[in-house]
Protein backbone atom coordinates (compact mmCIF):
# COMPACT_ATOMS: atom_id res chain seq x y z
CA UNK A 1 0.00 0.00 0.00
CA UNK A 2 1.42 3.39 -0.97
CA UNK A 3 1.22 6.70 0.84
CA UNK A 4 -2.29 7.45 -0.49
CA UNK A 5 -3.78 4.17 0.68
CA UNK A 6 -3.84 2.47 -2.76
CA UNK A 7 -2.16 -0.78 -3.72
CA UNK A 8 0.32 -0.72 -6.55
CA UNK A 9 -2.20 -2.63 -8.68
CA UNK A 10 -4.99 -0.05 -8.14
CA UNK A 11 -2.77 3.00 -8.54
CA UNK A 12 -1.80 2.25 -12.13
CA UNK A 13 -5.21 2.73 -13.77
CA UNK A 14 -5.93 5.78 -11.60
CA UNK A 15 -2.69 7.40 -12.70
CA UNK A 16 -3.43 6.63 -16.35
CA UNK A 17 -6.90 8.12 -16.05
CA UNK A 18 -5.51 11.25 -14.40
CA UNK A 19 -2.90 11.60 -17.09
CA UNK A 20 -5.55 11.41 -19.80
CA UNK A 21 -7.65 14.03 -18.03
CA UNK A 22 -4.67 16.35 -17.67
CA UNK A 23 -3.84 15.90 -21.35
CA UNK A 24 -7.41 16.71 -22.36
CA UNK A 25 -7.42 19.89 -20.27
CA UNK A 26 -4.08 20.92 -21.70
CA UNK A 27 -5.29 20.31 -25.24
CA UNK A 28 -8.39 22.41 -24.62
CA UNK A 29 -6.32 25.20 -23.12
CA UNK A 30 -4.02 25.09 -26.12
CA UNK A 31 -6.99 25.40 -28.45
CA UNK A 32 -8.31 28.42 -26.58
CA UNK A 33 -4.92 30.08 -26.54
CA UNK A 34 -4.55 29.64 -30.29
CA UNK A 35 -7.75 31.60 -31.02
CA UNK A 36 -7.10 35.24 -31.92
CA UNK A 37 -8.24 37.81 -29.39
CA UNK A 38 -10.55 40.01 -31.46
CA UNK A 39 -12.46 42.07 -28.91
CA UNK A 40 -12.12 45.83 -29.42
CA UNK A 41 -8.77 45.65 -31.17
CA UNK A 42 -6.80 48.90 -31.27
CA UNK A 43 -5.88 50.56 -34.55
CA UNK A 44 -2.25 49.64 -33.92
CA UNK A 45 -3.28 45.97 -34.01
CA UNK A 46 -5.09 46.22 -37.34
CA UNK A 47 -3.84 43.65 -39.85
CA UNK A 48 -3.32 45.19 -43.33
CA UNK A 49 -3.34 41.69 -44.84
CA UNK A 50 -6.44 40.34 -43.11
CA UNK A 51 -9.00 38.43 -45.12
CA UNK A 52 -12.12 36.74 -43.75
CA UNK A 53 -11.21 33.21 -42.68
CA UNK A 54 -14.13 31.74 -40.77
CA UNK A 55 -16.99 33.23 -42.75
CA UNK A 56 -19.62 32.05 -40.26
CA UNK A 57 -20.84 35.66 -40.13
CA UNK A 58 -21.94 36.70 -43.61
CA UNK A 59 -20.51 40.20 -43.69
CA UNK A 60 -21.79 43.01 -45.87
CA UNK A 61 -21.26 46.77 -45.94
CA UNK A 62 -23.52 49.82 -45.98
CA UNK A 63 -21.64 51.60 -48.72
CA UNK A 64 -22.81 55.16 -48.02
CA UNK A 65 -20.53 55.30 -44.98
CA UNK A 66 -17.44 55.14 -47.19
CA UNK A 67 -18.35 58.16 -49.32
CA UNK A 68 -16.68 59.70 -51.26
CA UNK A 69 -14.93 56.44 -52.17
CA UNK A 70 -16.41 55.34 -55.52
CA UNK A 71 -18.69 52.33 -55.16
CA UNK A 72 -16.83 50.22 -57.78
CA UNK A 73 -13.58 50.72 -55.84
CA UNK A 74 -15.26 49.84 -52.53
CA UNK A 75 -16.83 46.75 -54.11
CA UNK A 76 -13.44 45.45 -55.19
CA UNK A 77 -12.04 45.97 -51.69
CA UNK A 78 -15.03 44.12 -50.21
CA UNK A 79 -14.46 41.19 -52.53
CA UNK A 80 -10.74 41.07 -51.76
CA UNK A 81 -11.28 41.22 -47.98
CA UNK A 82 -13.88 38.47 -48.08
CA UNK A 83 -17.17 40.27 -47.50
CA UNK A 84 -20.01 38.57 -49.33
CA UNK A 85 -22.44 41.44 -50.01
CA UNK A 86 -23.09 45.17 -50.27
CA UNK A 87 -26.04 47.48 -49.60
CA UNK A 88 -26.68 51.19 -49.17
CA UNK A 89 -25.31 52.07 -52.62
CA UNK A 90 -26.95 53.32 -55.81
CA UNK A 91 -28.93 50.73 -57.74
CA UNK A 92 -26.94 51.57 -60.86
CA UNK A 93 -24.04 49.72 -59.23
CA UNK A 94 -25.98 46.49 -58.58
CA UNK A 95 -24.98 44.80 -61.88
CA UNK A 96 -21.26 45.38 -61.21
CA UNK A 97 -21.59 44.17 -57.64
CA UNK A 98 -23.29 40.97 -58.82
CA UNK A 99 -20.65 40.49 -61.54
CA UNK A 100 -17.98 40.54 -58.82
CA UNK A 101 -19.77 37.66 -57.13
CA UNK A 102 -21.15 39.76 -54.28
CA UNK A 103 -24.79 39.72 -53.18
CA UNK A 104 -27.06 42.69 -52.65
CA UNK A 105 -27.99 42.20 -49.01
CA UNK A 106 -30.66 44.91 -48.63
CA UNK A 107 -32.55 47.12 -51.09
CA UNK A 108 -33.56 50.67 -50.16
CA UNK A 109 -37.04 52.14 -50.43
CA UNK A 110 -38.47 55.33 -48.86
CA UNK A 111 -36.42 57.51 -46.52
CA UNK A 112 -36.44 57.43 -42.73
CA UNK A 113 -37.91 60.93 -42.29
CA UNK A 114 -41.14 60.78 -44.31
CA UNK A 115 -42.50 57.41 -43.31
CA UNK A 116 -45.93 55.88 -42.76
CA UNK A 117 -46.36 57.60 -39.37
CA UNK A 118 -48.29 60.23 -41.34
CA UNK A 119 -51.08 59.00 -43.64
CA UNK A 120 -50.15 61.74 -46.10
CA UNK A 121 -46.99 59.76 -46.88
CA UNK A 122 -48.71 56.41 -47.49
CA UNK A 123 -48.96 56.58 -51.27
CA UNK A 124 -45.27 57.45 -51.64
CA UNK A 125 -44.19 54.88 -49.04
CA UNK A 126 -46.14 51.95 -50.49
CA UNK A 127 -45.03 52.87 -54.03
CA UNK A 128 -41.39 52.94 -52.93
CA UNK A 129 -41.74 49.62 -51.11
CA UNK A 130 -43.30 47.91 -54.14
CA UNK A 131 -40.55 49.26 -56.37
CA UNK A 132 -37.95 48.08 -53.87
CA UNK A 133 -39.50 44.61 -53.85
CA UNK A 134 -39.31 44.44 -57.65
CA UNK A 135 -35.64 45.49 -57.61
CA UNK A 136 -34.90 42.92 -54.90
CA UNK A 137 -36.44 40.17 -57.00
CA UNK A 138 -34.46 41.26 -60.07
CA UNK A 139 -31.12 41.13 -58.28
CA UNK A 140 -31.76 38.14 -56.04
CA UNK A 141 -31.86 40.14 -52.82
CA UNK A 142 -34.09 38.77 -50.03
CA UNK A 143 -34.84 42.02 -48.16
CA UNK A 144 -36.12 45.58 -48.51
CA UNK A 145 -35.78 48.23 -45.81
CA UNK A 146 -38.58 50.31 -44.30
CA UNK A 147 -38.87 52.93 -41.55
CA UNK A 148 -41.56 54.45 -39.34
CA UNK A 149 -40.75 58.07 -40.17
CA UNK A 150 -40.58 61.01 -37.79
CA UNK A 151 -43.16 62.01 -35.21
CA UNK A 152 -45.30 64.95 -36.35
CA UNK A 153 -47.34 67.50 -34.45
CA UNK A 154 -51.02 66.68 -34.24
CA UNK A 155 -50.55 62.90 -34.57
CA UNK A 156 -50.55 60.87 -31.36
CA UNK A 157 -48.23 57.90 -30.96
CA UNK A 158 -51.15 55.46 -31.13
CA UNK A 159 -52.47 57.10 -34.30
CA UNK A 160 -48.99 57.02 -35.76
CA UNK A 161 -48.57 53.35 -34.87
CA UNK A 162 -51.91 52.51 -36.48
CA UNK A 163 -50.93 54.49 -39.57
CA UNK A 164 -47.63 52.59 -39.86
CA UNK A 165 -49.27 49.19 -39.52
CA UNK A 166 -51.97 50.11 -42.07
CA UNK A 167 -49.41 51.17 -44.67
CA UNK A 168 -47.28 48.07 -44.21
CA UNK A 169 -50.33 45.82 -44.44
CA UNK A 170 -51.10 47.41 -47.82
CA UNK A 171 -47.88 46.06 -49.27
CA UNK A 172 -47.01 42.99 -47.20
CA UNK A 173 -49.11 40.70 -49.38
CA UNK A 174 -47.02 41.72 -52.39
CA UNK A 175 -43.84 41.03 -50.42
CA UNK A 176 -45.13 37.58 -49.46
CA UNK A 177 -46.05 36.85 -53.08
CA UNK A 178 -42.55 37.80 -54.25
CA UNK A 179 -40.88 36.04 -51.30
CA UNK A 180 -39.24 39.24 -50.09
CA UNK A 181 -38.90 40.29 -46.43
CA UNK A 182 -39.51 43.88 -45.38
CA UNK A 183 -37.17 44.91 -42.56
CA UNK A 184 -38.17 47.71 -40.19
CA UNK A 185 -35.13 49.59 -38.93
CA UNK A 186 -34.99 50.87 -35.38
CA UNK A 187 -33.01 54.15 -35.10
CA UNK A 188 -31.76 56.07 -32.08
CA UNK A 189 -33.26 59.48 -31.33
CA UNK A 190 -30.64 60.31 -28.68
CA UNK A 191 -27.53 61.37 -30.63
CA UNK A 192 -27.96 64.87 -32.08
CA UNK A 193 -24.31 65.46 -33.00
CA UNK A 194 -24.54 64.42 -36.66
CA UNK A 195 -27.46 63.88 -39.08
CA UNK A 196 -26.48 60.23 -39.63
CA UNK A 197 -25.39 59.31 -36.11
CA UNK A 198 -28.80 59.84 -34.55
CA UNK A 199 -32.29 60.87 -35.57
CA UNK A 200 -34.09 63.02 -32.97
CA UNK A 201 -37.83 62.72 -33.46
CA UNK A 202 -37.77 59.29 -35.09
CA UNK A 203 -40.88 57.35 -34.09
CA UNK A 204 -39.45 53.83 -33.97
CA UNK A 205 -36.67 54.70 -31.54
CA UNK A 206 -37.10 51.82 -29.08
CA UNK A 207 -36.43 48.33 -30.32
CA UNK A 208 -39.08 46.60 -28.21
CA UNK A 209 -41.69 49.00 -29.62
CA UNK A 210 -40.58 48.21 -33.18
CA UNK A 211 -41.10 44.54 -32.36
CA UNK A 212 -44.63 45.36 -31.21
CA UNK A 213 -45.33 47.02 -34.57
CA UNK A 214 -43.94 43.99 -36.39
CA UNK A 215 -46.22 41.69 -34.44
CA UNK A 216 -49.20 43.89 -35.30
CA UNK A 217 -48.45 43.46 -39.00
CA UNK A 218 -48.41 39.73 -38.34
CA UNK A 219 -46.46 38.40 -41.32
CA UNK A 220 -43.37 36.16 -41.51
CA UNK A 221 -42.19 38.52 -44.25
CA UNK A 222 -42.08 41.55 -41.95
CA UNK A 223 -39.09 41.57 -39.63
CA UNK A 224 -36.73 43.74 -37.61
CA UNK A 225 -33.54 45.38 -38.79
CA UNK A 226 -31.59 45.10 -35.54
CA UNK A 227 -28.96 47.85 -35.73
CA UNK A 228 -26.56 47.07 -32.89
CA UNK A 229 -25.31 50.66 -32.77
CA UNK A 230 -28.79 52.15 -32.40
CA UNK A 231 -29.98 49.48 -29.96
CA UNK A 232 -26.93 49.97 -27.75
CA UNK A 233 -27.55 53.72 -27.57
CA UNK A 234 -31.29 53.60 -26.92
CA UNK A 235 -31.91 50.39 -25.01
CA UNK A 236 -28.70 48.46 -24.30
CA UNK A 237 -28.68 44.84 -23.15
CA UNK A 238 -27.86 43.92 -26.74
CA UNK A 239 -27.21 40.20 -26.43
CA UNK A 240 -30.26 39.49 -24.31
CA UNK A 241 -32.40 41.47 -26.77
CA UNK A 242 -30.99 39.43 -29.66
CA UNK A 243 -32.06 36.28 -27.85
CA UNK A 244 -35.43 37.75 -26.89
CA UNK A 245 -36.33 38.87 -30.41
CA UNK A 246 -34.58 36.18 -32.44
CA UNK A 247 -37.80 35.09 -34.16
CA UNK A 248 -38.34 38.50 -35.77
CA UNK A 249 -34.76 39.58 -36.56
CA UNK A 250 -34.27 39.84 -40.31
CA UNK A 251 -31.10 41.90 -40.71
CA UNK A 252 -28.16 43.28 -38.69
CA UNK A 253 -26.11 46.50 -38.83
CA UNK A 254 -22.97 47.38 -36.87
CA UNK A 255 -21.00 50.48 -35.83
CA UNK A 256 -18.84 51.54 -32.92
CA UNK A 257 -20.58 53.03 -29.88
CA UNK A 258 -20.38 55.94 -29.23
CA UNK A 259 -19.62 57.92 -32.37
CA UNK A 260 -20.55 55.43 -35.12
CA UNK A 261 -16.86 55.00 -35.90
CA UNK A 262 -14.60 51.95 -36.21
CA UNK A 263 -15.06 48.74 -34.23
CA UNK A 264 -11.89 49.42 -32.21
CA UNK A 265 -10.83 49.99 -28.60
CA UNK A 266 -12.39 53.47 -28.47
CA UNK A 267 -15.92 52.02 -28.42
CA UNK A 268 -17.83 49.99 -25.86
CA UNK A 269 -19.58 47.12 -27.67
CA UNK A 270 -17.90 43.72 -27.45
CA UNK A 271 -18.60 42.80 -31.05
CA UNK A 272 -17.09 39.29 -31.02
CA UNK A 273 -19.43 38.36 -28.16
CA UNK A 274 -22.38 39.83 -30.06
CA UNK A 275 -21.43 37.92 -33.22
CA UNK A 276 -21.20 34.67 -31.24
CA UNK A 277 -24.65 35.40 -29.84
CA UNK A 278 -25.96 35.73 -33.40
CA UNK A 279 -24.56 32.30 -34.22
CA UNK A 280 -26.03 30.92 -31.02
CA UNK A 281 -29.56 32.05 -31.92
CA UNK A 282 -29.22 30.61 -35.42
CA UNK A 283 -29.11 33.90 -37.32
CA UNK A 284 -27.99 33.17 -40.88
CA UNK A 285 -28.59 36.52 -42.58
CA UNK A 286 -26.15 39.28 -43.42
CA UNK A 287 -24.33 41.52 -40.96
CA UNK A 288 -23.62 44.88 -42.61
CA UNK A 289 -20.79 47.10 -41.42
CA UNK A 290 -22.23 50.61 -41.10
CA UNK A 291 -19.51 52.50 -39.25
CA UNK A 292 -18.28 55.86 -40.56
CA UNK A 293 -14.48 55.56 -40.93
CA UNK A 294 -12.30 58.08 -39.14
CA UNK A 295 -8.94 56.41 -39.83
CA UNK A 296 -6.87 57.83 -42.70
CA UNK A 297 -6.80 54.34 -44.27
CA UNK A 298 -10.47 53.45 -44.75
CA UNK A 299 -9.70 50.06 -46.24
CA UNK A 300 -7.63 49.13 -43.19
CA UNK A 301 -10.60 50.16 -41.04
CA UNK A 302 -12.83 47.80 -43.02
CA UNK A 303 -10.34 44.94 -42.71
CA UNK A 304 -10.22 45.60 -38.98
CA UNK A 305 -14.00 45.48 -38.62
CA UNK A 306 -14.16 42.32 -40.71
CA UNK A 307 -11.62 40.69 -38.42
CA UNK A 308 -13.46 41.71 -35.24
CA UNK A 309 -16.66 40.14 -36.56
CA UNK A 310 -15.12 37.03 -38.12
CA UNK A 311 -15.72 34.77 -35.11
Amino acid sequence: MNTFGHTAESSTPVSRRSALQIAAVAAAAGTLQSEPVAAQLARAEADPQFKVRNGRIRQSIMGWTFNPMPTPELAKHCKEIGLVAMEGVGREHYPLIRELGLDISLVGSHGFAKGPFNKANHAAVTKALREGIDVAVKFGCPKVITFTGMREAGITDEEGAANCVAAWKEVIGYAEEKKITLCLEHLNSRDNTHPMKGHPGYFGDHVDFCVELIKRVGSPNFKLLFDIYHVAIMDGDVIRRLRQHKEVIGHIHTAGVPGRAELDDTQEVNYPAVMRALLEIGYAGHVAQEFIPTWPDKVLALRHAAKVCDV
